[in-house]
């Protein structure tokens, strides 16, 4: 279900403190195969939330963050159409950043109550309390930031704040040590893994939780089925080199770039 309505773009970049808590700005929801992560192929519900607080410049759902599109949703017209997919038990909350809002933590508890098994993709720059299943975390990498050779949209606006608020140890350290994660890393090339290494040892030294190789992933960057070609290769070698894991990009595979899957 795309849902097309056009949000003001700073107003999704922020926490809304006076949006309506019964209700969240919806993208798409929609009923696919997970694409990513260690749960990659297996039937689940997508609820994609609008907004984000950061721009990557390589940015998979464009329509959440540089230019935000949205209905608005009650939150229980979207338990009810997750309810309608009665072949998933597996709810996946997306965006954008869903953690921007606070609605997401009644629509988890209300989703942990039915027995869904929930997965939460966040960008790790915020830490809220509620029933996750994995917590799936994708930290954003300096390779990431919309410098003006690579912003899709403008001349480098976004590239200082984006710089400034795409780390957040503490809250990495929460989420870890809150819930059942793993650290997924959009890689771009080789020059990527050096600051992973890093982040990954302040992380480590900032939890009580330990955090295997095995729980941090590296996935090519690309949207499209080529952009993938050109890319996975080099960072499945990447994951053999530096005993990390490779997660593929399913969902490209099967259906490109089509929107809903």
């Amino acid at each position: 279900m795309p849902v097309n309505s056009t949000a003001d773009s700073e107003s999704s970049t922020t926490d809304a403190g006076d949006e309506d808590l019964a209700a969240l700005p919806i993208n798409e929801l929609f009923y696919s195969l997970q694409g990513e992560g260690t749960l990659a192929g297996v039937p689940s519900v997508f609820v994609r939330t609008s907004g984000c607080n950061l721009r990557c410049w390589f940015c998979d759902s464009y329509h959440t963050s540089w230019e935000p599109t949205h209905g608005t949703m009650s939150l229980d017209d979207i338990v009810a159409e997750v309810e309608s997919h009665e072949k998933a038990d597996h709810v996946v909350l997306t965006g954008g950043e869903p953690l921007i809002h606070e609605q997401p933590v009644e629509l988890l508890e209300r989703l942990d109550e039915l027995g869904y098994h929930t997965t939460i993709e966040t960008n790790g720059t915020i830490y809220r309390d509620a029933p996750i299943d994995l917590a799936s975390i994708s930290p954003k990498l300096a390779s990431s930031t919309p410098t003006e050779e690579k912003d899709p949209k403008g001349d480098g606006e976004w590239a200082e704040r984006h710089e400034e608020r795409r780390i957040d140890v503490d809250a990495l350290a929460d989420l870890v040590d809150a819930y059942d994660s793993q650290l997924k890393f959009v890689v771009t090339g080789e020059d990527d893994l050096p600051e992973i290494e890093k982040l990954l040892e302040r992380v480590r030294d900032a939890t009580s939780t330990t955090i295997p190789d095995s729980d941090v992933l590296l996935m090519p960057e690309g949207v499209t089925r080529e952009q993938l070609d050109d890319s996975r290769n080099t960072v499945a070698e990447l994951a053999i080199e530096y005993g990390y894991r490779y997660t593929p990009r399913l969902h490209v595979d099967l259906w490109n770039d089509a929107p809903g899957t």
